[in-house]
């Protein structure tokens, strides 16, 4: 049904319009239609710039453009940092930092293939990192600060970088 305006007329009380009955039939008609629709259909959408229908299927595409994200855009798991305890949990911060007291076991959670996490980890102490960590290059040294980056390759398949401060 296409949408029925109701005539109001040119003037109020000048008796051109719709009379009450009809105006009224076209509203309800009006919600009627609203409300009877499954709401998952979208009539139609204006294709713009990062924006593109696909006519056959009516599939929308929203598609970010290149260099369109910026820092101020990133979640805190790209823009802060954090101390730990023992976990190191991806989805909380870029950077976590910790000085150890005693030989420590660390953890990982939320991680997700392809992040790169930095720990910057002191302490004249063991670090143990969870199974599947490989260190690629460096060695800890416990009398200096130690920024290792911890990259995810798969589920449990992490490769660890250690460089020590000068």
């Amino acid at each position: 049904m296409a949408k029925q305006v109701i005539n109001i007329g040119t003037t109020a009380n000048d008796g051109t319009g719709d009379p009450l009955r009809t105006a009224f039939d076209k509203v309800n008609d009006n919600f009627t239609e609203l409300y009877t629709d499954d709401a998952g259909d979208v009539g139609s959408i204006i294709a713009g710039t990062g924006i593109s229908v696909d006519q056959a299927t009516g599939d929308v595409t929203v598609s970010v453009a290149t260099d369109g994200i910026d820092f101020d855009k990133l979640g805190a798991e790209f823009t802060t940092s954090s101390a730990v305890t023992t976990a190191l949990d991806f989805s909380a911060a870029q950077i976590f930092t910790k000085t150890m007291t005693a030989d420590t076991t660390f953890t990982y959670s939320n991680v997700g293939v392809g992040m790169v996490k930095d720990f910057i980890l002191t302490g004249a102490f063991v670090p143990t990192f969870p199974a599947g960590t490989k260190t690629v290059a460096g060695t800890y040294d416990g009398s200096v600060s130690n920024l290792i980056q911890i990259v995810a390759v798969a589920s449990g398949d992490y490769w660890m970088s250690i460089s020590k401060a000068q």
